[in-house]
């Protein structure tokens, strides 16, 4: 192995011994199932933002934003991140305060319960409907980032993929299911500065290797639409085409889907104080702007690099490799800049592992506390609830695994139809929830059963016939949701009095 490369392994593995450790400290915290899953409701003000999202951005960050970039110019990616931005800001303004509140008045630890407990459901179908939704679309999406992070080590050291992903499942599953959410959380926010400044180093390293900054505008400025918000950049034919409002509509609808994602609704939930929640909305919204404005750009300096030959030109989806060839070019030009590249890649590691931890734990409380727990209502004591509720995160990671089994698997592919499945399931459902006083739980069914088969019926039988119709699964689906919910809602009794109390109550509340 290279020299540079033992650099770059021996950083990433005091990376993952670090996560580990903190699994290991954070194991003595968890007295009871809600410190599993909940953290006991007591993060601080940065900790809840700088997790939150982190377990968002997932390795799109690191490798998908740049990759896109790279390829098509600034109008696709552009609008996605507007998009992105636009729905990270509205979630923290309107969803976190009102959502902790709520959650704490009801005692509902996971989202499911939340449904549940805000509809007074006793029969708990809504808890049961919801945690099937989490498993449909968390299992397959966990395995994604399993896949990811295989792809990376064994494209970097040449170490066989079924090895690569198996060693990073046993070290997320190994922190997260010894110290659960607070073990997530918090190396979720350790990963976020990991991303920054991997971020950064590339950014600055990449400028300097291309040239300058005017170098790599004047390149991207060569390229037909390539830096256009209303035309795209045809990589194969080296044309552009045009960017319409239909395909602009579709690309920032990507937003809807942060008021549906549980493993960010779970972090406004877990706050110590809802009054701090301002900060958090605030240090979230401007690390969000600034993380993905510089990813994008990175895009662009890695064209730059293509261009004088410093690192091959890529197509296709090897775009999304562009950060780890900087990397790689990095390894060759010193130990110095061998480890800044071990902080690089390490950087894209934790973009994986802070979404996948997340999905894990989630995915772990809808089958261990909402299907086994309350709604066949087995009654065991709280440590055996405990080792039942680690023996579901092993298991899942275990069928997550199993699915990134064959190294060709796509996984934007997974997050994208993942997304819009939580978008339009939960989105609406939480909404209405929260801010409609007349909405119950027969709505609330309706809208996220609707939500879920309009995401598979307009992926599959809708989107494929082009034109206007091609139009990403979200957003007719998250409409189609709404109407579901407030027809229904509508067309059936009342909430009774004592469920409409509880949200006067909230509703009080400065």
């Amino acid at each position: 192995m290279e020299t540079g490369k033992v650099y770059i392994l021996i950083v990433m593995i005091v990376y993952l011994l670090g996560m580990i450790l903190i699994g290991l400290a954070m194991a003595k915290k968890n007295e009871t199932v809600g410190d599993f899953y909940l953290g006991g409701r007591r993060l601080g003000p940065f900790v809840t933002a700088m997790s939150a999202e982190a377990s968002d951005m997932s390795s799109y960050l690191l490798m998908g934003l740049p990759g896109l970039a790279y390829l098509t110019g600034m109008a696709d990616v552009g609008w996605t991140a507007i998009g992105l931005a636009v729905g990270t800001y509205l979630n923290w303004l309107f969803v976190a305060k009102r959502l902790r509140r709520y959650t704490a008045r009801t005692n509902s630890i996971t989202i499911p319960d939340f449904f549940s407990d805000r509809y007074g459901d006793e029969k708990q179908i809504l808890m049961l409907i919801a945690a099937v939704v989490i498993i449909i679309f968390f299992i397959p999406y966990t395995g994604s980032g399993f896949a990811a992070c295989g792809k990376l080590f064994g494209s970097l050291f040449g170490v066989d993929y079924h090895v690569a992903m198996i060693i990073s499942a046993i070290v997320i599953v190994g922190y997260t299911m010894t110290g659960g959410f607070l073990a997530a959380s918090t190396t979720d926010f350790i990963q976020s500065i990991a991303m920054t400044i991997a971020l950064f180093i590339v950014l600055f390293f990449g400028i300097s290797n291309a040239g300058g900054l005017a170098a790599v505008l004047e390149n991207a400025g060569k390229l037909p639409g390539y830096l256009s918000f209303t035309a795209t950049y045809d990589p194969v034919s080296q044309t552009s085409s045009p960017y319409g409002f239909i395909t602009i509509l579709s690309t920032t609808a990507w937003g809807l889907g942060y008021f549906g994602m549980p493993h960010i609704l779970l972090r406004f939930m877990a706050i110590e104080d809802d009054s701090k929640l301002s900060l958090s909305r605030r240090v979230a919204s401007i690390w969000v702007v600034i993380s993905m404005s510089v990813a994008i750009f990175i895009g662009f300096v890695g064209l730059g690099m293509s261009s004088v030959g410093s690192v091959p030109v890529l197509e296709g989806s090897t775009s999304e490799t562009i950060i780890v060839e900087i990397a790689s070019l990095m390894s060759k030009n010193g130990a110095l800049l061998a480890v800044f590249a071990g902080i690089v890649l390490s950087g894209i590691l934790a973009a994986t592992m802070s979404t996948a931890d997340s999905q894990l734990l989630a995915a772990s409380s809808a089958v261990s506390e909402n299907i086994i727990h309350k709604y066949f209502r087995i009654k065991i004591d709280e440590k055996t609830m405990m080792q039942f509720a680690r023996l579901s995160l092993l298991i899942i990671a275990v069928i997550g695994v199993g699915i990134a089994w064959d190294p060709n698997s796509s996984v934007f592919g997974i997050v994208s139809f993942a997304w819009a499945g939580f978008g339009a399931a939960f989105g609406p459902a939480v909404l209405l929830a929260l801010f409609w006083r007349r909405s119950n739980r027969q709505g609330c069914l309706a809208g996220m059963i609707v939500g879920g088969i309009v995401v598979f019926a307009w992926k599959y039988g809708v989107r494929p016939l082009g034109g206007a119709w091609n139009i990403y699964e979200l957003l007719p689906a998250f409409i189609c949701a709404i109407l579901a919910n407030v027809v229904v809602s509508l067309l059936t009794r009342e909430p009774e009095k004592a469920i409409t109390s509880v949200f006067d109550e909230i509703n009080q509340m400065k």
